[in-house]
């Protein structure tokens, strides 16, 4: 029988689709704190706002950097995880730089995670490492990362962004987001003081616990919900969560 507070405690709500707008933001809120999830996973500039209407609830307010494709310079990733910590964020979920793990030029990203993560530490902030399995076709790509992740003691390493689609050779855009060979690869060439996060694709409580059951403590969704209502039906011995949910459609948002 799982516990169904610490299967919340599990998920980052995602609000990161790039169309999302305030309203939607307030709404995904909203949701996150009525099923008391363990943070908010949004955009940057949306921090203030999303601080204050978590106030009081106890939810962590994470921000994205170098989002989606990590391409950003490690001085504007310095900048703008030191920004986003000053702005209150708790926790960065920060994209490597996907053509340098992929032209093996690993004192680049020593200095980036390295630079991103004493940031963090000056204002006791997580930091998860993003990695963008779907671009890292080879397993020394990412047991490279796990490494170099482990020896700088980042508190994360996370699968995918949810947004890095892979072109193909016929022109059309593919993603598998977080798969059971890489949670396995990756748990195995972490540290253990070093938490993975599984991300991309999860829509389902089966899919959470099959995350869970692989060694990941943390995962992103949009699917939350979804995810929350099929735990309570499932293990909450008849209970439901109070009958009350937020007006995610009310206009008065």
């Amino acid at each position: 029988m799982e516990n169904i507070s610490e299967l919340a405690k599990m998920i980052d709500h995602s609000l990161l689709q790039p169309a999302m707008t305030d309203k939607e933001i307030l709404q995904g809120c909203e949701l996150a704190k009525y099923y008391q999830v363990a943070a908010v996973c949004i955009k940057p500039y949306a921090i203030p706002q999303v601080l204050n209407y978590l106030s009081g609830s106890g939810l962590i307010t994470c921000a994205v950097i170098g989002f989606p494709h990590g391409n950003s310079s490690i001085r504007v990733k310095e900048y703008e995880t030191e920004e986003a910590c000053k702005d209150g964020a708790k926790e960065i979920d920060m994209v490597v730089n996907i053509g340098k793990v992929l032209g093996k030029n690993w004192d680049y990203l020593i200095e980036e995670i390295g630079r991103v993560t004493a940031v963090t530490r000056e204002y006791q902030a997580g930091l998860k490492v993003i990695f963008e399995n779907d671009f890292l076709y080879e397993d020394q790509f990412k047991i490279r990362l796990c490494e170099i992740c482990t020896e700088l003691r980042v508190n994360f390493v996370k699968t995918s962004t949810g947004y890095g689609f892979v072109k193909g050779p016929d022109g059309k855009y593919s993603y598998r987001g977080a798969t059971e060979h890489d949670l396995i690869l990756m748990r195995a060439h972490s540290g253990p003081k070093v938490q993975i996060k599984a991300a991309g694709g999860i829509r389902t409580l089966d899919e959470l616990l099959w995350a869970k059951s692989l060694g990941a403590t943390r995962i992103g969704a949009s699917a939350t919900e979804v995810i929350m209502d099929e735990a309570w039906k499932r293990f909450g011995n008849g209970k439901t969560h109070d009958s009350f949910k937020p007006g995610f459609a009310n206009d008065n948002y």
